[in-house]
């Protein structure tokens, strides 16, 4: 009955198993359904919405690595998307290869980043390490822009959509499974990596690195994996952003974009990956919200001028409000909405939670 309730574990077996009980497996597989016949059923504006919450998902479960389990800021998430997706527009139009050589070269180039600004980890700490990948951020924006201009793209560098073998992976249902798929890896990669000795000693550093290293964990090399870790999967992500939109240009990798990702954990609900998936629906789907607000409540032209501003507003509001009263995230509000109901009609507190 403890095994069951899935708050305990009583063998090795369930305590490793990703899915713990009945109930989950019925939800699993429901969802994975839902998931199926959805780009069979949505319209096509749905399902872009769907595609660009699969391709922010990637970015967000590297950034929850990083900063929910390692407790590593950064602030240079849309530099190391930009440096995926600039690799594979320079060697698209360079040397027209395909998406299975930009792929790993994006990964490749995410990989040396993120040894550049994990070493500054090694010695930075809090604010002071967040402005070093702030930094970063910039020179590869300055480095985009460079090749921007050198080769005459004044609006951008246009991309084919890529192939597999014989299948043009152009319409937006092939592009949803696809993301689909990776997103689905990324989880299992995910709830995997953090039990492993290396997930292991991440979550040690961020709780008390002085007492990690006490116990013998290599600072140095935790560190840098969380980095690596997180910039390969990151720049992966800007590679499939510049296959999935068609067009790389530096206005698109701004420093909002960095800001969205935090938002997005931070929602979310930091340190879980479930937070990750709950924070990029949220934050993806909140702009247009927001749009779908004004058009129904026809809010006077007058106003509509400051929509803009609101959309760069509400993120901010948000990750305060969420702070303050929330600090669990949208995940601690679904836990306790799903302990009332296993509990009910009792009132007592989860064990265990």
């Amino acid at each position: 009955m403890a095994f069951a309730s899935g708050y305990f574990k009583t063998s090795y077996s369930a305590d490793l198993a990703l899915v713990e009980t009945r109930s989950r497996w019925v939800c699993l597989i429901l969802l994975i359904v839902g998931a199926v016949i959805f780009p069979f059923i949505a319209s096509a504006f749905l399902l872009d919405i769907a595609n660009q919450i699969f391709l922010a998902f990637i970015g967000a479960i590297a950034l929850m690595l990083l900063t929910g389990y390692a407790g590593l800021i950064s602030l240079g998430h849309a530099g190391l998307i930009a440096a995926g997706a600039f690799t594979t527009a320079i060697l698209f139009k360079e040397v027209h290869a395909p998406i299975y050589v930009t792929l790993p070269a994006s990964g490749l180039v995410g990989a040396l980043l993120g040894v550049i600004i994990g070493l500054p980890s090694l010695r930075l700490k809090g604010l002071y390490l967040a402005l070093s990948t702030l930094a970063l951020h910039f020179i590869v924006i300055y480095l985009g822009a460079e090749y921007e201009s050198t080769r005459s793209y004044a609006t951008g560098v246009l991309i084919d959509s890529p192939s597999l073998g014989p299948l043009l992976i152009e319409d937006p249902r092939i592009w949803y499974f696809l993301l689909f798929i990776v997103d689905v890896f990324l989880i299992i990669f995910a709830i995997n990596i953090v039990r492993t000795r290396t997930g292991r000693a991440w979550i040690a550093i961020r709780d008390r690195d002085v007492a990690a290293e006490a116990l013998g964990i290599k600072l140095a090399r935790a560190k840098l994996s969380a980095f690596v870790t997180c910039s390969v999967i990151t720049s992966i992500a800007g590679c499939l952003f510049a296959y999935y939109r068609g067009f790389v240009s530096v206005e698109a990798f701004n420093l909002f974009m960095s800001i969205e990702y935090i938002a997005m954990i931070i929602i979310g609900g930091i340190g879980t990956i479930l937070g990750a998936v709950f924070g990029t629906i949220f934050v993806v789907v909140l702009p247009y919200a927001i749009d779908w607000f004004v058009d129904f409540f026809q809010v006077p032209t007058r106003f509509t001028t400051y929509i803009f501003a609101l959309k760069f507003a509400a993120f901010g509001l948000i990750m305060i409000i969420f702070l303050v009263l929330e600090p669990n995230g949208l995940v601690g509000i679904w836990k306790r909405i799903r302990d009332y109901f296993i509990l009910w009609p009792f009132k007592y507190k989860a064990l265990g939670r």
